[in-house]
């Protein structure tokens, strides 16, 4: 409380009231009290922030006053700010509202009550504003400086009880884009605020008249826990580090998700730029959406130092972000701030949170860098808000949502057709789809979709990100080419070295370009980025491992994976070949079974991996399996082909030692003398060879569909369920060959396996087509 004998003082006066109290002590009498508590002692921080004093607590409202004009009026918008924040988070209807009025004039000071023309009029002053407003005088406006942020809007002339004159009013805003300038240090002494019991005991006594009960409680500072450094799942990096929560979407329409969300990756994508931070992934803190958590334990389960929590309301095309970064280790907020502003605003509002954050943990940008955030993707609003929901369904990752997902990446690039990270997103989209064989689902011909992926990568890679590079790099391992697969990894980590799905990316490049020891690190950083890492994480890690020779430790690592995935078979075949190099025999066959189970449940038990069969593995080079039975063969790793599993092991099926031939139950061997009659009849023939080979020469009719990719490039008309499906129905004849060259002609019955497992009900195959069919005497085309 100020002094008696301070009476006759000019000042800014800076009057507060809560709106509506009466209601919220009606609603929850409890409640209303401590969070009317919390704002008072949260506004008395902010004053005295701003080289003003606390006055006096007058029932559900506060009085203070200061020295200059722009400190009142800085103090009341940095408070709204925070305070707006702070509601925003309630997850009920209890929000505690306030308003605030300022005014200069006189104040008496005298038995402890503080009274005068200017406290009055502040009061009525503050009646004019609505909840969340501040209005000034025109006194206070004219000694405001026209340097500060702020937009004014003329109430006019208003007539306030109690005086005989009318008075102008404005009412204030933080100009869109703007910060509220910082407090300036003060070389006058201050005097102390009355202290917060006597200010408590005040309040509560009002609002117990108000909701007619007699309460009484002891004012407690309602903080985060600070986090433990003992109980921190990891150490803390040597750079700050940072987690950002999922903004909270406050706008009331649970369609405008995807914006929040969006704006969330957008900005862990933006300051994952910044060299000088350790940036947790999007994978590993979007786990706690939804979730109500304490910062403390944030902090503890990933490591980090700093936690960012915020909202994004938007209605129409006004957005407003609410955002505040906290320090775990002390449970006090390092800044928080309030951003307005329309959607064609949105890109810039993200650079000033970066920027915010940058400063705030004075962390120094590079060149590089700072041109890298100044780079705008789009100017385009209406194209980055479909994107964003492309994005959401993208992520859900299933075929439906893929489709989903598509439509709206059109739509972005239909709206700016230079958006490189859509044209990167597509691609991502064009290219699982032709991977997983989906082509069917999204409604296109597969004998397109190859193009389109290629087509959208090129695009996307004008103006490249580390998506675009991820999705190159995944290309050329696919086709068997490890090192340009390094080169475009390097690239996406280049870019951002926070990003974990590119570090990942890279480490697997590495293990199969057989360089585990450097691809083991990678996966490390990669993992320590994203706490709870995608299950495939594990895989990159133990074939590392297992490049190594460290069959132990990729051992405990397979079976991590299995625990965490265990409808995926990869790490079953590489845990048994583990066991094999160990002689381990017993486990290594048990966990062969295992596969085989979980083939049978796939409805692929005549699919099943024998102990002798051949593994198909994308190492450069190739390393052996071990044996796993006395009449084995040792299994050469082939390149490439695993990074489509689906459409790999898949399709292995019994092979007979000593007969050189492999059983197909639903697949039946045919002589020429058939073929011929097949042929005649107008039975489709699938020829599985390489595309030169079946230009070259092939029986006529036949159609090209390639059993695998091979050579330096791309292929179209891969051998697929779509492919297949779209020359041939599932009730018709159609007979398999394949001819590798010259003296070299496959069978053709592990072709047929496809056939059949795809439910092909007539399926045949001709050993060694062409040159059995050229040997009878009949004529072949040629496409050259």
């Amino acid at each position: 409380m100020a002094k008696d004998g301070l009476s006759g003082t000019l000042a800014v006066i800076l009057h507060v009231d809560v709106a509506g109290s009466t209601a919220l002590v009606q609603q929850d009498k409890q409640l209303a009290h401590e969070r009317i508590q919390d704002s008072f002692r949260r506004f008395s921080d902010t004053i005295e922030k701003y080289q003003g004093r606390v006055l006096e607590l007058r029932g559900d409202a506060l009085l203070a006053e200061f020295t200059r004009a722009s400190d009142a009026v800085s103090a009341a918008l940095s408070f709204q700010v925070d305070h707006a924040y702070y509601i925003d988070r309630l997850k009920d209807d209890l929000r505690p509202k306030v308003r605030v009025g300022i005014a200069m004039g006189e104040v008496i000071i005298a038995d402890s009550t503080v009274t005068g023309a200017g406290v009055v009029q502040a009061q009525r002053i503050e009646q004019l504003a609505d909840p969340g407003d501040v209005c000034i005088t025109a006194a206070i406006q004219e000694a405001l400086s026209e340097r500060m942020p702020i937009d004014l809007e003329n109430l006019g002339e208003q007539v306030l009880k109690g005086f005989d004159y009318s008075v102008q009013v404005y009412r204030v805003e933080l100009r869109p884009g703007k910060s509220i300038p910082p407090a300036e240090k003060s070389s006058q002494s201050v005097a102390p605020t009355k202290t917060w019991g006597l200010l408590v005991a005040v309040v509560a006594i009002a609002l117990v008249v108000a909701g007619s009960t007699a309460y009484w409680y002891q004012f407690r500072v309602p903080q985060e826990e600070p986090a433990s450094l003992e109980r921190m799942a990891f150490p803390l990096p040597d750079k700050p580090s940072i987690a950002v929560l999922p903004f909270t979407n406050m706008s009331n329409d649970a369609d405008q998700e995807f914006f929040a969300d969006g704006m969330t990756e957008d900005l862990i994508t933006d300051i994952s730029k910044v060299s000088g931070l350790f940036v947790i992934a999007r994978n590993s803190v979007f786990t706690y959406k939804g979730k109500a958590v304490k910062i403390r334990q944030v902090a503890e389960e990933l490591g980090v130092r700093y936690v960012m929590e915020g909202s994004v309301r938007r209605v129409g095309n006004q957005v407003r972000i609410n955002a505040q970064l906290i320090d775990a280790t002390t449970g006090g907020h390092v800044w928080a701030e309030r951003y307005d502003g329309s959607l064609d605003d949105v890109f810039s509002m993200q650079d000033r949170i970066t920027q915010s954050i940058v400063t705030a943990l004075s962390v120094s940008l590079t060149g590089q860098e700072q041109n890298s955030l100044d780079q705008v993707e789009t100017s385009n609003p209406e194209a980055y808000n479909a994107f964003l929901q492309g994005w959401a369904y993208y992520n859900i990752g299933t075929r439906v949502n893929y489709k989903k997902s598509w439509s709206f990446f059109e739509e972005a690039i239909r709206l700016d057709p230079s958006y490189a990270r859509a044209h990167g997103a597509l691609a991502a989209v064009y290219w699982d789809a032709y991977i997983n064989d989906w082509a069917f689902d999204l409604g296109i011909m597969s004998f397109d979709i190859e193009s389109l992926w290629q087509k959208h990568l090129d695009l996307a890679m004008e103006i490249p990100n580390s998506l675009a590079y991820i999705l190159q790099s995944r290309v050329m391992l696919s086709i068997g080419r490890h090192e340009e697969a390094v080169i475009e990894a390097r690239k996406a980590v280049a870019l951002d070295g926070n990003d974990a799905e590119a570090l990942a990316g890279l480490a697997n490049a590495l293990v199969l370009a057989g360089r585990p020891e450097e691809g083991l690190r990678l996966i490390q950083n990669a993992i320590r980025l994203d706490p709870r890492h995608p299950p495939g994480y594990l895989i990159i890690f133990g074939t590392a491992e297992f490049g190594m020779g460290r069959y132990e430790e990729a051992i405990s690592t397979f079976k991590r994976a299995v625990r965490h995935n265990p409808d995926n078979e990869i790490p079953l075949i590489y845990l048994a070949s583990s066991y094999g190099h160990l002689g381990h025999m017993d486990k290594a066959e048990n966990t062969i079974e295992k596969a085989n189970d979980l083939r049978a449940s796939l409805g692929l038990s005549y699919l099943s991996l024998e102990k002798s069969q051949n593994v198909n593995s994308p190492f450069k080079g190739g390393i052996d399996f071990p044996k796993f039975g006395t009449q084995s063969v040792q299994a050469r790793l082939r390149t490439g082909l695993s990074q489509i599993p689906a459409l790999t092991w898949q399709y292995v099926v019994n092979f007979h030692q000593g007969s050189s031939r492999w059983e197909v139950p639903g697949s039946t061997e045919i002589d020429i003398a058939t073929a011929k009659a097949f042929h005649d009849k107008g039975v489709v023939f699938i020829d599985m060879s390489h595309p030169d080979i079946w230009a070259k020469e092939h029986i006529p009719g036949a159609i090209n569909l390639p059993a695998y990719r091979g050579g330096t490039g791309p292929w179209k008309n891969l051998m697929k369920q779509t492919t297949l499906q779209e020359v041939v129905s599932k009730n018709e004849e159609v007979v398999f060959y394949r001819c590798g060259g010259v003296g070299h002609c496959g069978r053709g019955e592990g072709y047929s396996a496809r056939a059949v497992n795809w439910g092909y009900k007539k399926v045949y195959f001709l050993v060694k087509g062409t040159i059995t069919w050229k040997k009878a005497g009949y004529p072949v085309d040629s496409n050259q």
